[in-house]
This record gives C-alpha cells, sequence and structure tokens, in this order.
C-alpha cells in the first residue's frame, strides 16, 4: 500500500516507532494521521510534528487495553478525516520478568501487546472489508518469532500478535485486506533504554544483540515493507535467517539461541 491520500491511525504514537511511523507517514503524503497514546503530552508533540511536516493530524489520549479505544479511534479518524486506510496497533509493554513473571505481569503483557489486535480488527474491519480495501500494521517483535531472552511474558504475547496477524492475513487476504507484522530486534526507544542504562540483563541482551536501530530508519523500513506489501516487516534482515534456521532445524536453533544471547551478555 501506498500512504498518498490515505487515512491513518497510530496507538502508541507520542515517540519511538510510533513517533516516527507519523513523520515519515505525513512526508508520503497522509491525508490525515491519528495519534493515540496514553502519554497525552507526547501524542501532542507528535501531532505538532507532522503538521509542521505539512501533514494533518489529531492527537488523543487513550488506554489500549480498553475494548471500546479501537472503536473510538476508529470514529475519531473517520469524523476529521475519512475511513481508515491504515491501522497501526503499535502499543506495546515489556516487564523484564521470567519465571517469577506474577500474574499482573501476564495479564497486562496479554491486555497491551495482544488484545488491541483484536480491538483494532474488530472496529476496522468491517469497513474495510465493504470498500474491499486496508491494511493493518501490527507492531510485534522479534520475539514473535524468535524468543525474548530475561522477559517471558513479552516474548509469548508477541508469539500471539504474530499469531493473530497471521491469522488475519490467511482469512481476509483475498478480500482486499493487507496484513503486516512488524517485528524489529533492538530499537532505541523509552521502552528499551531505561533497561540498557540500569544494566538490566533483558536489555542489554537485545541491545546487543544486534544492530540498536533508530526509530526513523525503522520507519522506512516499514514504508517499503508496507509499499511490498510484505506481511513480516524486519528492520533487521538477520532475523530472517534466525526464523529460517528455527523452523528447520528447532533444536539446533535453540542452542544457537542460547549461545547467541550468552555471547550478548558477555
Amino acid at each position: 500500500m501506498r500512504i498518498e491520500d490515505k487515512v491513518v491511525v497510530i496507538t502508541g504514537g507520542a515517540g519511538g516507532i510510533g513517533s516516527a511511523l507519523a513523520r515519515r507517514f505525513a512526508l508520503e503524503g497522509a491525508r490525515g494521521i491519528v495519534v493515540a497514546d496514553l502519554d497525552e503530552v507526547g501524542t501532542s508533540a507528535t501531532a505538532q510534528a507532522v503538521r509542521g511536516a505539512g501533514g494533518a493530524a489529531v492527537a488523543t489520549a487513550v488506554d489500549v487495553s480498553r475494548e471500546e479505544t479501537a472503536a473510538e479511534l476508529v470514529s475519531l479518524a473517520e469524523r476529521e478525516f475519512g475511513p481508515v486506510d491504515l491501522f497501526c496497533a503499535n502499543a506495546g509493554v515489556t516487564s523484564g520478568a521470567g519465571i517469577e513473571a506474577s500474574a499482573q505481569d501476564w495479564a497486562r503483557a496479554w491486555s497491551v501487546n495482544v488484545l488491541p489486535h483484536v480491538y483494532a480488527a474488530h472496529a476496522v474491519l468491517p469497513s474495510m472489508l465493504e470498500r474491499g480495501a486496508g491494511h493493518l500494521l501490527n507492531t510485534a517483535s522479534a520475539a514473535g518469532l524468535l524468543t525474548a531472552y530475561g522477559d517471558a511474558p513479552y516474548s509469548v504475547s508477541k508469539h500471539a500478535a504474530v499469531a493473530f496477524g497471521e491469522w488475519l492475513a490467511v482469512t481476509y487476504g483475498d478480500r482486499g485486506i493487507g496484513v503486516s507484522l512488524l517485528c524489529p530486534m533492538g530499537v532505541r526507544t523509552e521502552m528499551l533504554l531505561p533497561g540498557i542504562e540500569a544494566e538490566d540483563p533483558a536489555a542489554l541482551a537485545v541491545a546487543n544483540s544486534g544492530a540498536l536501530l533508530e526509530p526513523d530508519q525503522v520507519a522506512e523500513t516499514v514504508l517499503e515493507g508496507l509499499a511490498e506489501e510484505r506481511l513480516h516487516i524486519l528492520p533487521h534482515p538477520e532475523v530472517a535467517t534466525m526464523y529460517a534456521h528455527r523452523a528447520a532445524d528447532p533444536d539446533r536453533w535453540a542452542a544457537g539461541m542460547r549461545r547467541f544471547y550468552g555471547g550478548a551478555q558477555s
């Protein structure tokens, strides 16, 4: 899909990848962008940056874990700009916990990393199917294709996000609906940097396991992936190789991942 003249909704838009997507889409000539996030100040700043780049944007502070939020965002976009062409479900959380993760950790990962993708599909698919066109961009993670060292809830929930996106692609791909799953490794965002600064082993492993990309670099890869309508958008190309190894020989892959993350910590 091309972004020019498209109406876009972006959650998790206050900073990081979400903000970079909004700014890049504005340069591509998006008709209008709804920027949403819990962080009201950051969301407003992103919308202002979009307008500064010549785009049209509205900002709204929302909690994506509420089932009603996605429908409210779609309604807002339709009032301001028209039917939604691209819904970017980009919000996410980490826990930094392994087997000791609490029930609350697991519930939070599920409510932010998985269910908002379901809610977005509920809200936007009827209109897209009626028009026979539309695209869902779900930010997952390389962890959803591989695993996340040191964070069990994050890894499992991101696998679920990938699985749901792939189900959508298989179910609706012949009806004009595009689905892309954004699966980066380390990106220099507020989600990752606090853990690096605190020398958290999980964050350090991610940061050291491959190139730490800037959000703007990820946005550029997303633009290319959307244009080619790729199911998996991989800003770190090495993820494709690791994913292929996983499918070809899971035992060897698991051993290799242990070495990979072990080396990332040393």
